[in-house]
């Protein structure tokens, strides 16, 4: 029977040498061997940190016999700045651009410190590929929500902490809000929309809650345990957005050669099988557990979708149809 080896967390190697470089500059001494069994890795792993130190980022580095340890032959204020690549300043702009979806939550400043503070480590010609790239791109995120940032510390903690809460929330449609009491399993931004996804105590049920119908949340003394079989991939296979239902559906929907061109080459849903039609048309089937957001992504597409099936929706559809003429027909 083969051996199972333990998974054993191994410092990446600039992590260990930013290390190596405090202890030298702070005149401690340190030696590969008193290294190595701290970052739990070999010697020669350790003498490969040194000769890199040495010779690529040009350290002033030397071993002291009688201290038994390395040293800095001349002062070193500041550890060199880290090599970074084109395709590496790119992936910097793209996770700064990115933070505009976090708009209104409490992620958003401390995000923007962060690429602050790591940008203004490096050398004044990254800065300005950064500079230029800056102007061709962009995240324009369609209607982004202006969260409640006191709210979503306290459901963020809850989360974290594993603590019920109850706040009052209202449905869809509802003029009065309810007080409801929830363990809080997971917090999502799905198409621009944060969700919390928790227990809701008094219904036995897994719920979905938009953030922005959630108001007054507190922290109550109960505390759960997170279900080792939650998985929110799992939980919304069967969803095209959030909204989770119970049947199963085979959704089967044709695009006209104008949207297919839209719709190939991106995932829309995890179950989706593409087919080409004639004409440079397009056939999708989808796997989902509920149709009121397939409804809605239907009609969105205008003219350019048809429907072949369930009959389920194409009846929904042909209700919605008659209801938009009436309301137009004057």
């Amino acid at each position: 029977m083969p051996k199972v080896r333990s998974q054993v967390y191994v410092r990446p190697p600039w992590e260990r040498m930013m290390h190596f470089h405090n202890l030298v500059r702070n005149g401690e001494y340190p030696n590969c061997s008193t290294l190595a069994v701290e970052f739990e890795v070999s010697v020669r792993t350790i003498m490969r940190d040194v000769d890199f130190m040495k010779y690529r980022l040009n350290l002033p580095l030397e071993f002291d016999g009688g201290q038994n340890g390395y040293y800095y032959t001349q002062p070193v204020n500041q550890f060199p700045q880290v090599p970074i690549s084109e395709a590496e300043i790119f992936a910097l702009l793209v996770a700064h651009k990115a933070i505009a979806q976090y708009h209104g939550t409490p992620f958003e400043r401390p995000l923007d410190m962060a690429f602050r503070k790591l940008t203004g480590q490096l050398d004044r010609g990254v800065q300005f590929s950064l500079s230029n790239l800056d102007e061709v791109l962009s995240f324009r995120p369609f209607a982004p929500e202006d969260a409640d940032v006191e709210n979503f510390q306290i459901l963020t903690r809850a989360v974290k902490e594993r603590r019920e809460i109850k706040f009052l929330y209202r449905n869809l449609g509802v003029d009065k809000a309810h007080w409801r009491l929830a363990r809080p399993y997971h917090l999502a931004c799905v198409d621009n929309h944060w969700y919390l996804f928790a227990f809701d105590v008094k219904r036995q049920a897994m719920r979905t809650f938009a953030l922005t119908r959630l108001r007054a949340p507190e922290i109550t003394q109960g505390r759960f345990t997170l279900p080792k079989k939650f998985d929110l991939n799992e939980y919304l296979r069967g969803s095209l957005g959030v909204f989770k239902g119970g049947d199963d559906y085979e959704v089967v929907i044709d695009f006209d050669s104008w949207a297919a061109d839209l719709i190939r080459r991106r995932r829309w849903h995890t179950s989706q099988e593409l087919t080409e039609l004639p004409k440079r048309q397009l056939r999708m089937r989808l796997r989902l557990n509920s149709l009121e957001e397939a409804e809605r992504w239907v009609l969105s597409w205008g003219a350019h979708a048809t429907v072949v099936r369930p009959r389920a929706l194409i009846d929904r559809l042909l209700r919605t149809a008659i209801i938009l003429r009436e309301r137009y027909s004057s």
